[in-house]
């Protein structure tokens, strides 16, 4: 905790000579970062403003506008002082209590406490503007004035800000440009008169109003205007007022809709706020239909999961979500992304929890923003912005299933309501028949190869996707499926190593298979690098191990007690598993650097990565299939989310670093709230109530019940040329173009020719009759596009005794 400063106060100090009374000095100040992200709430309305808060330390963080994801400010806090040498910044008290009018509710009181006073704090947005309210009440020494610190960050970035102390209209107002962005910040006090007093403007670090307090012990600077940089603006206020935050095109027409709001009384805001709130809560709530014997720390942990979820949700661009509304680490860098950008997985992973709280409208609008956004040939972006346009450039195979799973959930609830779905599914699936079943990253956005979570979700939208093909791509893709499925274990499955052998099993899955592995059984011995270490990153893909085999049997292609399901378990227990006093959580992975280092730094490119609560939750997910009750998951899940129950990315899982507030069990400094964590936690508690995981796709449950097929076709893909193939399975030849396939066996004996058909998946397939030939038989062929003009190459295929048990 930080204590009260005190000092005689003193005139003359000042950061250095100025060019002009009317400028601050220290242009452009110290370069920007934004606030932490350890959020204790966030909140918006459900009206028509287009306001996004967050709150962390006791003050208001970033606000976004005019969507989730552009924040416009870095923070906007309080100084409390007696102008006579004693000051203290509240958010470095440590001593405030959070409220909300009940779970759920994103209207916050905020109380902060020393022994000179407590400063009362209750944040709402206006209902219908564009404006954030903060009303202030400051009780205890009557000597003490409240101070308003604002730091800009419009358009996104802290440099190069525009910050002024003005007068508009006769009445006081700090504002700010940047681009097409401005933000202005009124006052009024109790009878709506400007509540404003000295005001002043700053660079960071160099004049602005913590530096005066710092310097002087008290606000001495009165600079009205700080240009180009990264600033900041300061305040003096009466013991009580109500601030107004608002944002517009200019900061005249923000100023315009601060003095609107303040035209009100801040409580018909607040009690418009609560009352929208409790009314959508009473949906979700009939929606959930949670039995009475569910504890009320976990109810009122739904209704804060199920707020989040509403409050990530864009109005701009209706079904766009963001992950976040914070920054990892954003105390120490000047991110512009953070994690305030879409991802398809986390978006599609989100509205299946909407599903569950009846929000029919909203997934359907995630459906209609997903077909907007996808590519010509099918896949979508790693993530974007709300808009559409890429911000990072991987390609991710199962960001390319996911929206056709959505579809499917979607279709099987008759829910579809006319959103034409069918290209949009032919696409992506087109995208994965060609590209899969390896992948350029797995779904952590690390590694190339096959991953046991991507090969789940695209098994499950194949046979999902399915029904919106034509009758002939319809075959291709169930029997594509059905190999994928069967050749699993052949893949990602290693065997009789070391580490087996140290943990007393005979198999288990790999964190991801090299692509090679698709062709070669030594595949699984080649390194696979761990990007986010600093040291001891060339670790062979057979000795590392995650949790994403679970998603087997979430979607029942596996089922809990397949023997090699349970001897990874054993595996991942023993080396990813750690038991913290909220309960237990696991790492994503052998080796995984995304966290902060030993010495709690954050994570800076490397580090030491921690305990998901995700990961808690799909490990409760395998709970339900195994027939198991996945409470102590849920109860962990709520443990180890903050104050105000956001959920975190990860918790600290080391010994307690308490400098850097990192205790074991609580939020590390990754992002927080994590909104496909809450949505997690909600497909969880509804998991439990049905018996059996929520999301498991029904086609895909139909087809497998958990049983691995057997081999009754072998697919011959551009990106997986496979050269063995059992005994007795067709051979389903896939060529980017209309071709004829020129087919011997062994010295080109038995010719026979076979054209290819067209199928809606960007594929032309040959299927070839596996009761021609025998084991220990080689298949060649080679192929031309009827013109003349050939591949130029001969393939051959050896033909191998038996197939894998199993269903043919």
């Amino acid at each position: 905790m930080t204590t009260a400063h005190s000092r005689a106060p003193d005139a003359q100090s000042a950061p250095g000579d100025t060019p002009h009374m009317d400028e601050a000095p220290g242009a452009p100040g110290i370069p920007p970062t934004w606030c932490s992200s350890a959020k204790e709430t966030v909140g918006c309305g459900l009206q028509t403003g287009r306001i996004w808060f967050t709150i962390g330390g006791g003050i208001v963080n970033e606000v976004y506008y005019p969507r989730a994801d552009l924040p416009q400010i870095r923070d906007l806090g309080f100084i409390v002082a007696d102008d006579a040498g004693f000051w203290v910044e509240v958010k470095r008290l440590g001593e405030h209590v959070l409220r909300a009018p009940a779970p759920g509710i994103p209207a916050v009181e905020i109380a902060h406490r020393h022994p000179r006073f407590v400063l009362h704090v209750r944040v709402t947005p206006d209902p219908r503007r564009d404006v954030l309210l903060v009303a202030l009440r400051l009780a205890g020494d009557a000597s003490l004035r409240v101070y308003a610190l604002l730091a800009p960050h419009l358009g996104g970035t802290g440099h190069d800000n525009f910050a002024e102390a003005a007068t508009y209209r006769d009445r006081r107002v700090l504002w700010a440009e940047q681009g097409p962005f401005g933000l202005a910040l009124a006052a009024a006090d109790a009878d709506h008169r400007d509540a404003w007093r000295r005001t002043s403007a700053g660079y960071v670090g160099r004049s602005d109003g913590w530096q005066d307090f710092h310097a002087n012990g008290a606000m001495r600077w009165t600079y009205p205007l700080a240009r180009h940089g990264n600033v900041a603006l300061m305040g003096e206020l009466p013991r009580e007022s109500v601030l107004a935050l608002a944002f517009g095109t200019s900061k005249e027409a923000a100023a315009t809709l601060a003095m609107s709001s303040l035209a009100g009384t801040f409580d018909e805001a607040w009690s418009e706020q609560v009352a929208a709130w409790h009314a959508w809560q009473e949906d979700c709530a009939r929606a959930l239909a949670l039995p009475d014997t569910v504890q009320a720390r976990l109810r009122d942990q739904a209704r804060i999961s199920a707020m989040v979820l509403r409050t990530h949700q864009d109005k701009t661009y209706p079904g766009a979500m963001v992950a976040s509304l914070s920054v990892p680490w954003g105390n120490t860098r000047d991110e512009r992304g953070g994690y305030h950008l879409v991802w398809p997985r986390d978006l599609v992973e989100c509205a299946g929890a909407l599903l569950e709280l009846g929000s029919l409208p909203e997934a359907r609008d995630i459906l209609r923003y997903l077909v907007a956004t996808q590519y010509p040939d099918g896949h979508w972006s790693q993530n974007q912005w709300l808009g559409g346009r890429p911000y990072w450039g991987g390609v991710q195979l199962d960001e390319a299933a996911f929206p056709v799973l959505l579809a499917a959930r979607l279709a099987d609830r008759d829910a579809l309501a006319g959103i034409a779905v069918g290209d949009m599914v032919r696409r992506a699936l087109g995208f994965i028949a060609r590209t899969g079943p390896s992948s350029d990253q797995d779904r952590w956005e690390e590694d190339a190869g096959i991953s046991t979570f991507t090969a789940a979700v695209c098994i499950a939208a194949l046979v999902c996707g399915a029904r919106w093909l034509d009758r002939h791509s319809r075959a291709v893709a169930l029997r594509l499926a059905d190999y994928w499925n069967a050749r699993i274990e052949d893949w990602t499955v290693a065997r009789d190593t070391a580490l087996a052998r140290e943990c007393g099993v005979s198999s288990y899955y790999v964190r991801i298979a090299p692509a090679d592995a698709l062709i070669d059984d030594r595949a699984l011995s080649s390194v696979l690098p761990i990007r986010n270490r600093a040291t001891g990153a060339d670790v062979p893909a057979n000795e590392q191990v995650g949790t994403d085999f679970l998603q087997l049997v979430r979607f029942g292609l596996r089922r809990a007690d397949d023997p090699v399901v349970r001897d990874t378990l054993k595996v991942v227990d023993r080396l990813l598993a750690t038991h913290t006093p909220a309960g237990p959580a696991w790492h994503r992975y052998t080796g995984d650097g995304y966290g902060e280092h030993d010495d709690g730094a954050p994570f800076d490119g490397v580090g030491c990565g921690r305990a998901w609560p995700l990961l808690t939750g799909e490990r409760g997910h395998y709970a339900v299939a195994a027939g198991e009750d996945p409470l102590p998951c849920l109860d962990a899940m709520a443990a180890m989310c903050g104050d105000g129950g956001m959920m975190p990315e990860q918790v600290w899982d080391a010994a307690p670093v308490p400098a850097r507030n990192l205790f074991p069990g609580r939020p590390s400094g990754s992002s927080m709230p994590l909104a496909w964590a809450h949505a997690e936690f909600l497909k969880l508690l509804v998991s439990r109530q049905s018996g059996q995981p929520c999301d498991r796709p029904e086609a895909v449950w139909a087809r497998y019940r958990g049983k691995r097929p057997g081999v009754g076709h072998v697919f011959w893909l551009p990106q997986s040329m496979v050269t063995r193939m059992p005994e007795g399975a067709d051979l389903c030849v896939g060529l980017s173009v209309p071709a004829v396939l020129h087919v011997g066996v062994d010295d080109w004996r038995d010719v026979t020719d076979v054209a290819t058909r067209p199928t809606t998946l960007g594929l032309h397939f040959a299927r070839l009759r596996g009761n021609r030939w025998s084991a220990g038989q080689v298949v060649r062929f080679t192929y031309h596009d009827g013109n003349g003009h050939w591949a130029g190459r001969d393939f051959a295929i050896e033909v191998t005794p038996g197939a894998p048990p199993g269903r043919g």
